[in-house]
């Protein structure tokens, strides 16, 4: 069967606020941590950082949450042509904190929300038949719109070919059990819910569950029972979830004892929060399962995802991409606490980045915002982003470096941006305000940029601990890196380098100074500690122009910056009030214009060399 899709999942998507005070009742956390959440939007986020082609299938409100899991959704690759966005109703909300490793409050808000109206009109044909395999979730069986768009994409899968998963899915209050104080509660006895979910059974390929769901699904309380019961009515692989213990997979007759089952043992490590683990675990199972895989095979997928998801807060936003997953089936028993493994740490972030362009023409003004008067820094640097706008309309890759005291240019510009951080401003500020707290009010998308002195009377030993805990925060806040070596000769940047990758420190970006000799150098040292960095960034003025050429022809030369000479004279003018803002920004766009120009000419004549060289 030819498909563009390997899986749609359908069903339940919301916000999720996960307390970041750990070991606390859900009325004292004071901060959130957002995500996408919901047992499908989960999977299809999961199934595509492990490589597979997934979409979702539901609906979300005509706001700002309903927009950020949308464009969430895009990030991650997950086909958003079936989320229908729904003028009249709210995307649904999560909220839940983490008490101890067995205790997990959490409300669920979802009087009538968005993904509760999925209906008939939101399963498309050509959309289902496009993929191999559908999920549908027992969530969305306790709606009779939900039921009934369930319903119609397994009658069109089943004539289309290719196959129906069933995630039991079983959230008691959601079908109107226990009220909304028990949205922790995993099971409820209730005939209704049997039945409901009895009429599904026949009509699937693969059928997962935990023990509990399994009961809700079969009527009984015995696992063993529940599984020759779902057997006596449905021919599907049954996954029975076991947490800690792994799974059990059951593919042929119904077994005589548990063990009967195919045994996939779980993998140890320390619990920090286990909600969402099982749909972490469905994606890795998925990984082999849709890939035709020894079920062998996709059950240890599952349990390694699923291990990498209990680990963690987050849901979706921190389960494992493949690089992730094969790095961790290869080294699983070095460390029992994933959180502290700073490998895996890094590969997670590295390979959940946000892209970026092939190449970054950036304007540094932070010397320039530093030196300005407070009242007037605002305004000068919407000045800078009204010249970057101008000189980047019809180019992408355009980048301002500010200063951390100035005023901020909104997320909503289309550039790359940066603030630059002093070194010994970097532990804590003067007045008391700890770096991590400053960086938290900076705009998501900001990049933190600071300078390490090379030379060998640059005072290391002063800023290496600052820069250890300035790439903690910048990491705890998913914030980009861009460390500058400056002042140095060529091997004293290659040195520092070195040094600073020892100490543990993997920037996203390095800021090199105009050394051609070094850049060889360094480009070698990042290709053999950091595959996943950046790349590296060379400070160019247009005075320099015969070394433009020669940063081109680099690879791992991602770009430049530039602002001393383009600056120079426009800005004490500005600040004076003997140019106008017209005037300024014409001023600034033309000289940067030019050298960008000059840069992509090189660069695009040295386009076979650097194809690959995204991330």
């Amino acid at each position: 069967m030819d498909t563009q899709l390997d899986l749609i999942a359908i069903g339940r998507v919301s916000v999720d606020l996960y307390g970041q005070q750990i070991g606390g009742r859900l009325e004292d956390v004071t901060t959130f941590a957002r995500a996408v959440g919901g047992c499908p939007a989960n999977v299809a986020i999961g199934a595509a950082r492990l490589g597979l082609k997934s979409a979702l299938i539901s609906r979300v409100g005509e706001e700002a949450m309903g927009g950020f899991v949308r464009e969430q959704l895009a990030r991650e690759g997950v086909d958003t042509r079936g989320l229908v966005v729904d003028p009249q109703r709210l995307t649904s909300l999560v909220l839940l904190s983490v008490r101890d490793p067995q205790t997990f409050p959490l409300i669920f808000y979802r009087d009538n929300c968005a993904d509760s109206a999925l209906c008939e009109d939101d399963i498309q044909e050509d959309f289902v038949a496009s993929a191999a395999a559908i999920l549908v979730t027992g969530t969305h069986f306790s709606l009779p719109q939900g039921a009934r768009a369930q319903r119609k994409a397994i009658e069109l899968k089943k004539a289309h070919g290719g196959k129906v998963i069933l995630d039991i899915d079983y959230r008691p209050n959601l079908w109107g059990l226990g009220g909304h104080a028990a949205g922790a509660s995993r099971y409820a006895r209730s005939a209704r819910v049997t039945e409901v979910l009895a009429g599904v059974l026949p009509d699937c390929d693969l059928i997962v569950g935990t023990e509990e769901e399994l009961h809700i699904a079969a009527g009984v309380e015995n696992t063993l029972e529940a599984v020759r019961s779902i057997r006596a009515a449905s021919s599907a692989v049954i996954v029975c979830k076991r947490g800690a213990q792994g799974c059990i997979v059951f593919a042929g007759r119904a077994p005589e004892r548990l063990e009967d089952g195919l045994v996939a043992g779980g993998m140890e490590v320390e619990v920090y929060n286990v909600l969402g683990a099982g749909d972490a675990f469905l994606a890795g199972f998925l990984r082999g399962y849709l890939r035709d895989e020894p079920h062998e095979t996709s059950a240890r997928l599952g349990n390694a995802c699923g291990a990498i998801a209990v680990s963690r807060l987050l849901c979706s936003s921190e389960f494992a991409t493949l690089p992730e997953l094969n790095y961790y089936l290869v080294h699983r028993g070095a460390r029992r606490a994933l959180r502290t493994d700073a490998q895996l740490n890094h590969l997670h972030w590295a390979t959940t980045r946000p892209p970026v362009p092939r190449s970054l023409c950036v304007l540094d003004a932070a010397a320039c915002l530093a030196a300005a008067p407070p009242a007037r820094r605002a305004a000068f640097e919407g000045v800078l982003a009204a010249a970057l706008a101008q000189a980047a309309r019809g180019r992408e890759g355009c980048g301002l470096i500010g200063d951390a005291a100035s005023g901020l240019v909104g997320d909503g510009a289309p550039l790359w941006q940066a603030r630059s951080l002093a070194p010994e401003a970097a532990p804590d500020e003067p007045d008391g305000a700890s770096l991590a707290v400053r960086l938290t009010e900076w705009p998501a998308a900001f990049t933190v940029r600071v300078a390490y002195g090379c030379g060998a009377g640059a005072g290391r030993a002063e800023q290496e601990p600052q820069l250890l805990r300035l790439a903690a925060a910048c990491r705890a806040q998913r914030r980009e890196l861009l460390l500058e070596l400056a002042a140095g000769t060529a091997p004293d940047t290659a040195d520092a380098m070195s040094r600073l990758y020892a100490l543990g420190i993997c920037p996203d970006w390095w800021l090199l100074p105009p050394l051609p000799d070094a850049w060889s150098r360094c480009a070698a040292i990042i290709a053999e500690r950091d595959e996943y960095c950046r790349g590296m960034l060379v400070a160019l003025e247009p005075d320099e122009a015969q070394i433009l050429p020669l940063a081109a022809a680099s690879p791992a030369v991602r770009g430049f910056t530039t602002g001393r000479t383009i600056l120079a004279g426009v800005a004490p003018a500005w600040l004076s009030g003997q140019v106008a803002d017209a005037a300024a920004v014409a001023d600034i766009a033309a000289r940067f214009g030019a050298l960008a120009t000059e840069w992509s000419a090189a660069r695009d004549a040295q386009a076979p060399r650097t194809a690959g060289s995204t991330s």
